[in-house]
């Protein structure tokens, strides 16, 4: 299925599209689902989930709650495309929502389990598109993007991430 066109996505979306090796995004999606939440989990000793490798760096902590704010917001867009609005969407300030969220008072836990939610939700939402759907496209931050540009968006956010903090922070 990863037979995405260039002008499905925005040019910077392919470094994340990219990373996804499994052609299917939902099957990409599942196992990232097991992979990330696990590979979280496993980080020892806990102390280490509210590191920054620089005084101005997320923690862990803020990578996580920021992997699961982003995903809902792509999901959102997903629906919103899926369903032929055309109304053009915004973006969304990443280091604001990290700022105002407070994810260092949260326990590693509770950010855990709120993931395989969303991600949950997430795959139920892309299965119950149509294919005529999958290809629809809509406009965020300026920027046209596909449904199914989005499911690797998704799972390839997720996949940065994971490798940003296995080079920075263990």
């Amino acid at each position: 299925m990863k037979n995405l066109q260039p002008n499905e996505y925005p040019e910077y979306f392919g470094n994340y599209i990219n990373k996804v090796e499994i052609d299917d995004f939902i099957e990409a999606l599942e196992e990232n689902l097991d992979n990330f939440s696990n590979f979280i989990e496993n980080i020892v000793p806990e102390s280490k989930y509210e590191f920054r490798y620089q005084p101005e760096k997320w923690s862990i902590k803020e990578i996580v709650q920021h992997t699961i704010d982003t995903e809902r917001i792509f999901a959102y867009r997903a629906l919103r495309f899926a369903r032929f609005d055309a109304t053009p969407l915004s973006g969304f300030e990443e280091d604001d929502y990290v700022l105002v969220a407070k994810s260092d008072n949260r326990t590693m836990e509770d950010l855990i389990r709120e993931f395989v939610l969303v991600r949950k939700s997430t795959i139920a939402l892309f299965e119950s598109f149509t294919e005529e759907m999958l290809k629809s496209t809509g406009v965020s931050s300026g920027k046209i993007s596909s449904v199914r540009a989005l499911g690797y968006v998704i799972s390839g956010h997720c996949i940065h991430h994971q490798q940003v903090i296995k080079e920075r922070y263990l």
